[in-house]
């Protein structure tokens, strides 16, 4: 009998856009005005940035320890982060970038890949002359984040990583799946596009750079178990009990990363794991204050 509850692959690949619409549907826009921002030149391309910084610090001259902010595939400083920049320059020194052919960030002809847009991230931290920094990174950015405290570790105080994986078998087989369908059409007239058309520097790059983000999503990527045990920063994961990641090679990610022991037999862990009920990918980035509540606790 034909299970009646199987989805064709063009259909998760719609279900999952009206997923990333309905979450830029949902942003009500940045509340406060960035300290500053610009476009860094990095690796042979400009990545633009925004520099949330409180007064208290611009006025005592101390910048502390700045966070980085990584958005997920498809989307924007605003769209991904609009929610929680206000709360979190409140008291430090946030920066916020957007990658390659994303938001402001000219569209490239330059593929697209883990290692490289890793790089982008440590070139930006060279042009603004940061030495280290916390970095926080939401899907397709926290496997970025993986891949930066792998290749740059020196350049890492903590790692915060939401609703992501650094291998693509760390995510579950229907989301891999919707990618093998997706077209430039379904893309067309959503709140991803008019996202886009109101800061692409070029709007006639829209077609081309999401054939390009097509092309990137379907490439297997692993940063490696054997690094990730490696890291030696504190890492905070953050992922919805229905978020698409695979709990099992969660479990194990955070075991790479010293976690899964019986704490009081064993010391606690520097590494924390929070799992929040009833959350998909998307709405996991709605729920503002548990996200920020453990961010903030996590980067004291």
């Amino acid at each position: 009998m034909k299970d009646v509850f199987k989805v064709s692959g063009v259909l998760k690949s719609a279900l999952l856009i009206t997923m990333l619409s309905f979450g830029a549907l949902q942003s009500n826009g940045q509340q406060i005005k960035p300290s500053s921002s610009g476009y860094a030149p990095v690796n042979g391309i400009k990545v633009y940035y925004e520099i949330y910084q409180p007064a208290s610090l611009q006025e005592a001259g101390n910048d502390g320890t700045p966070l980085i902010l990584l958005h997920g595939a498809f989307y924007t400083i605003e769209l991904n982060w609009a929610e929680l920049i206000p709360e979190l320059s409140k008291t430090r020194k946030v920066i916020a970038l957007e990658f390659q052919g994303h938001g402001h960030s000219p569209y490239s002809d330059r593929k697209l890949d883990i290692a490289t847009l890793a790089s982008d991230v440590e070139k930006l931290m060279d042009y603004l002359e940061i030495d280290s920094a916390d970095v926080a990174g939401y899907s397709m950015g926290g496997s970025i984040a993986y891949q930066f405290a792998v290749q740059s570790p020196e350049r890492l105080r903590k790692l915060v990583i939401i609703s992501s994986t650094y291998k693509t078998s760390g995510w579950l087989p229907d989301v891999n799946g919707a990618f093998d369908d997706f077209k430039p059409e379904f893309f067309d007239n959503t709140p991803l596009q008019t996202a886009y058309n109101a800061v692409a520097p070029d709007k006639t790059k829209w077609r081309s750079f999401l054939m390009q983000m097509f092309d990137f999503a379907k490439v297997t990527f692993n940063v490696g178990d054997s690094d990730i045990a490696k890291i030696t920063a504190p890492v905070l994961i953050i992922a919805g009990d229905n978020d698409g990641t695979d709990k099992i090679e969660l479990m194990k990610t955070y075991k790479l990363l010293g976690g899964g022991v019986t704490a009081g037999f064993q010391p606690m862990p520097k590494s924390q794991l929070a799992i929040i009920p009833s959350q998909d990918h998307v709405s996991l980035m709605m729920e503002t204050k548990i996200i920020l509540n453990y961010i903030d606790g996590f980067l004291k």
